[in-house]
């Protein structure tokens, strides 16, 4: 890597989230991870967006007023503003923040949110200021109707950043004009944070994530069958270190997820030492192996109280299993994270060259 010489600055936009979100922890991940590297001449900032108080104030008349409009359906550009000291709060991390949207072409390169990357079309493509968009969820990439936009801004994006097979077969599926420009990546686990001996409790985790009324059926249902040694225990809205907290202490997770790109916590949870038993969100297909995971159809709430009932017996410390944990730290470790981050940067160093 020490052929960069020129300046390049990887500015990462991301929504000013109020709670907990597996792909600002990623894209926080990545920003961080660059600035580690201590690469000569290349940095990474993260611009937080938010939309501003008069296309807000906008919104809620139309809708009191009842008033239809025929604007496209989504975010727009000139409803958007800098949230300038926005920081999460929830997990540790150690990332600089861009305070505007002036952008150097000659140093700058863009990386979109899938949930935003019509964005591309007036703050890049107009600009020439080069970008690429990052795919966290094959199921979020209609951003908004005005579909034309949309099409330009993924002809127009260097390359697409997916983080599962399943994104990559979304994006090209969507976007056939990107099939060669999928750059795979995968999201890292630290798993030292989440390796630590402590003594397992007759616990069942579990987040409602976008399907509460799954949860809550599947709750009902146990409510008379569960053993009176076991307990569960909802983690909602908490902090990385209150999660790994209780995934430490807990023996199964019940994976709730939706449409997901790779949800991190049944994975997380998995390296926990839990049983993982519900719906993979299609893309966690990739990981969803047996004796750890268990699937569930989408919506079959009998088969899944089924299988924790079964589940409340069998051990989790056999030989299979522990297999599987090694495979899944190795797969979304720190390091293959690191290679992947550089591969990136050579990546968009090449596009300057």
């Amino acid at each position: 890597m020490n052929h960069i010489k020129r300046p390049l600055n990887i500015i990462y936009l991301n929504t000013s989230e109020r709670g907990a979100s597996g792909g600002a922890k990623i894209i926080y991940r990545h920003s961080d991870l660059i600035n580690k590297l201590n690469i000569s001449n290349v940095t990474s900032e993260v611009l937080h967006i938010k939309k501003s108080k008069i296309s807000k104030w906008t919104t809620s008349i139309k809708k009191k007023l009842k008033i239809k409009s025929n604007k496209h359906i989504g975010w727009d550009v000139k409803d958007i503003t800098v949230n300038k000291n926005y920081k999460h709060k929830w997990f540790d991390h150690d990332v600089k923040i861009k305070k505007n949207f002036i952008f150097d072409k000659k140093k700058d390169f863009i990386i979109f949110p899938e949930i935003h990357s019509h964005f591309a079309k007036k703050l890049c493509i107009n600009k020439k200021i080069p970008y690429a968009i990052f795919a966290l969820n094959g199921y979020t990439l209609e951003t908004t109707s005005d579909y034309q936009t949309l099409w330009d801004s993924y002809k127009g994006a260097k390359f697409i950043l997916t983080i599962s097979n399943h994104i990559s077969d979304c994006v090209k599926l969507a976007f056939p004009i990107c099939k060669n420009k999928i750059f795979n990546s995968r999201v890292s686990i630290d798993s030292k944070k989440l390796s630590l001996k402590v003594k397992k409790t007759n616990t069942i985790t579990y987040m409602p994530r976008k399907l509460p009324q799954h949860s809550e059926l599947v709750l009902f249902f146990l409510k008379k069958l569960l053993p009176k040694n076991w307990k569960i225990k909802k983690i909602q809205n908490f902090t990385e270190e209150e999660v790994f907290y209780y995934l430490l202490r807990s023996k199964i997770f019940l994976s709730f997820t939706h449409f997901e790109g790779l949800g991190m916590p049944p994975i997380e949870a998995a390296i926990a030492g839990n049983k993982v038993i519900g719906y993979t969100g299609e893309a966690g297909k990739e990981i969803w192996n047996k004796p750890i995971f268990t699937e569930i159809p989408n919506g079959d709430i009998l088969k899944f109280v089924d299988s924790i009932l079964k589940n409340l017996k069998i051990k989790n410390n056999t030989q299979k299993n522990s297999l599987q944990r090694k495979k899944l730290k190795e797969r979304h470790s720190i390091k293959n994270e690191r290679k992947n981050i550089i591969n990136l940067i050579r990546k968009i160093q090449s596009y300057r060259d």
